[in-house]
């Protein structure tokens, strides 16, 4: 861990200019005077079940309360997260699966739904602007060319970025003094992670996610783990962080390659699932595809294309489409506006998590057909059906976020955000998924070739299976054990 206090100032052993840390300063000044300041505030923390994945992986949610409620033990283990898009809850969940299933309690600790707290305002504030700008960068394309994509790809990669971030953290601290300071603690997103630092943790993984290094995602004093070894070696070199300079790199006790993020429940059960797959194919059945709704809906259009796309062997009852659109029931509501003709093949499953873990559950060795829409205003619930249903699907289509690292087949649409690049990069070569398919027409021509071939799935089923005896998804396992031993 760096000995200098203001983390500002010098980032790895990196001086940042005068400039770029007057800038952080007058940044933290500005969060002041919109949310306030609670520095002198104490804050006490109480533990309930979370919804739906309370019961199913064992997850106890952190709330802020009047008093002291929570006995923390040797077996808790801290989840700190945030809710950005779902991606960052998809890690959370992964690492809460593989704590428990390494014998730890795991506590959801979410920094945004600490609503009245600064650290919750300043979070919540930043969420809307990103949510904002993935719509934007889908509606309008040269807001997406010159804006979006150069700052999810370049503009969140330098150093300087960094240096704000970390003067902003100083302002979440109070919402970790319940915690014991040698308390295992998995961050999910860099703020959480910046925050514990600051805060005093001392045994703080910072799980990395993505597959594109950005100085954006650095918190030092942590241990910083990434899915890839491409990462690895970026965030190691600190790769184009300043465009002025070579700068000196993360010394190697600060980063670990651990694998993929998955959930003890998809990893155990691959070979299961897989053959399941093969066997689907073997006798000419349905195929499966599950299409996944993030971004707050921003690629509508595309996903208008796929769905027609599919109609016809739909029809013929020789495909089967699951639409997750998570908590977004607008988008579920302008699909069936602009596609009338679905509505004969539509059951929809609203609200109801139970019924869509039945459903799930059934579907694995049950005959199903047509359309079955999933809707969930719960969060945790929105984003663990794609989980659930991953497992009953041939073919997973999704942008290449997070999901890009999971183990089933895939379908890669067009990023929404330049990091996102390289997380389709990743399942090609690891062979478990497509490469980035951009535009409506290149989509709907690759789930034609996957259709119309089951060499395709059958391929990729092998490659999945090969990966994970290789270890590539035992990444949240591996970032569990570093926080508990701590170094």
């Amino acid at each position: 861990m760096s000995m200098n206090t203001d983390k500002s100032k010098v980032i790895f052993g990196n001086k940042m200019s005068a400039s770029a840390y007057r800038k952080a300063v007058r940044g933290k000044a500005r969060f002041v005077r919109k949310y306030g300041s609670d520095a002198d505030r104490v804050y006490h923390l109480s533990a309930a079940p979370a919804p739906a994945i309370g019961d199913m992986l064992g997850v106890q949610a952190l709330n802020i309360s009047a008093k002291t409620g929570v006995q923390f033990d040797d077996k808790s283990l801290i989840i700190g997260n945030i809710r950005m898009g779902f991606g960052h809850y998809r890690i959370s969940m992964a690492i809460a699966s593989a704590a428990r299933a390494l014998g730890y309690d795991p506590y959801w600790f979410d920094l945004c739904s600490f609503s009245d707290t600064t650290c919750g305002k300043i979070i919540s504030g930043q969420n809307e602007l990103y949510s904002l700008g993935s719509r934007l960068s889908q509606m309008f394309p040269p807001f997406n060319k010159f804006i979006w994509e150069p700052l999810n790809s370049e503009g969140f990669r330098q150093l300087s970025y960094n240096c704000s971030d970390q003067k902003a953290a100083e302002l979440m601290t109070p919402v970790f003094r319940d915690l014991p300071k040698d308390i295992p603690f998995v961050a999910t997103h860099v703020w959480p992670s910046q925050a514990a630092i600051h805060a005093g943790l001392t045994h703080v993984v910072n799980a990395v996610p993505d597959n594109w290094p950005m100085a954006l995602h650095l918190s030092e004093g942590a241990i910083h783990t990434v899915q890839t070894p491409s990462a690895y070696l970026g965030y190691r070199a600190l790769r184009g962080m300043d465009k002025k300079r070579i700068l000196k790199p993360m010394p190697e006790s600060s980063i670990v390659y651990t694998g993929h993020y998955i959930d003890h429940e998809l990893v155990s059960n691959i070979e299961a699932d897989c053959a399941r797959r093969t066997e689907r194919l073997k006798q000419g059945k349905a195929k499966r595809w599950l299409m996944s709704v993030g971004g707050a809906g921003a690629q509508r259009k595309i996903f208008v294309s796929i769905i027609r796309k599919l109609l016809p062997e739909i029809k013929k009852g020789e495909a089967v489409l699951f639409i997750n659109v998570g908590d977004h029931r607008e988008v579920w509501e302008q699909l069936k506006e602009i596609l009338p003709q679905m509505k004969e093949f539509v059951t929809e499953h609203m609200n109801d998590f139970a019924e869509t873990s039945a459903f799930a559950e059934t579907a694995l060795d049950g005959e199903i057909s047509g359309i079955h829409a999933f809707f969930h205003d719960d969060i945790f619930a929105a984003v663990y059906s794609t989980n659930l249903l991953m497992r009953c699907t041939d073919v997973l289509i999704t942008k290449p976020s997070e999901l890009a690292f999971y183990p089933v087949p895939k379908l890669m649409i067009k990023r929404v955000g330049g990091h996102e690049a390289w997380g389709a990069v990743r399942a090609s070569e690891v062979g478990d998924g497509t490469y980035e398919c951009t535009s409506p027409a290149e989509i709907c021509g690759m789930l034609s070739l996957i259709q119309h071939n089951g060499d395709i799935i059958g391929k990729m089923c092998e490659n999945i299976i090969t990966a994970k005896n290789a270890g590539i998804y035992d990444g949240a396992y591996k970032a569990v054990r570093l926080a508990v031993i701590g170094k």
